[in-house]
């Protein structure tokens, strides 16, 4: 089982999601562990204020470091796992891709530090995370949607997450990237009522290979359609 321990100023925003679909069958199921904990439990005046003006000057306002050390401490003080990563989201951090998800699927415990507004005092990339996440080559507004993206990622990847361990196997690469290919269902024509795009066809129909029944065929046409996705 892996623990995710999620560190963020708005603990609300996990409700809806840890409580639906997979991945709350997954945390019935005891194949993952989240924790989800407000940063403002570690502040020591009464307005319970995280953030502070930057040194320099600058606009908006950067997170503290000292709530976040005792977060982290407190965290790795009740924690027995072995194997762990303590993550800070940033958009100057390491792309992430599905070869960094294989790899934190290894681990035993993950701690994920969720920034809000202009950013997280220098001190918690430099002495506390293991390593700086980038989802995308784009800035959110804080840390709570990468985190579900690294929750997501990473419990698919658990045995019995998603019921289809043979299925995953076979899309996995030798570079730990994940195959995916064009794939089409019932009804084998569609025949569209009115236009979408100007060029829209008055049919649509399934690569007549699919319909074929010759897994062979199949096999290969996957193969030249196929792309390799997060394997470097």
């Amino acid at each position: 089982m892996i623990k995710f321990n999620i560190i963020t100023i708005f603990p609300d925003i996990f409700s809806s999601y840890l409580s639906d679909s997979l991945i709350d069958r997954a945390l019935k199921k005891k194949l993952i562990k989240v924790k989800v904990h407000n940063l403002r439990k570690w502040t020591t005046d009464r307005h319970q204020t995280v953030d502070d003006r930057p040194y320099g000057g600058g606009l908006g306002m950067v997170f503290k470091v000292e709530p976040i050390f005792k977060a982290v401490k407190e965290i790795l003080k009740k924690s027995k796992a072995k194997k762990r990563k303590i993550i800070l989201f940033t958009p100057r951090g390491k792309k992430f891709n599905q070869k960094t998800v294989y790899n934190l699927s290894k681990l035993d415990e993950i701690i994920m530090i969720c920034g809000r507004y202009e950013g997280v005092d220098e001190r918690v990339a430099k002495h506390i995370a293991d390593m700086e996440l980038s989802i995308g080559d784009y800035d959110l507004m804080g840390g709570e949607l990468p985190a579900m993206v690294v929750i997501e990622a990473v419990s698919r990847l658990i045995p019995g997450v998603l019921g289809k361990e043979k299925l995953l196997k076979e899309r996995i690469t030798k570079e730990k990237g994940f195959i995916e290919y064009p794939q089409y269902t019932r009804p084998g024509v569609f025949k569209p009522k009115g236009k979408i795009k100007a060029k829209n066809p008055r049919k649509w129909s399934v690569p007549k290979v699919l319909l074929s029944g010759n897994h062979k065929e199949i096999k290969e046409w996957r193969e030249k359609y196929r792309k390799e996705i997060g394997g470097k």
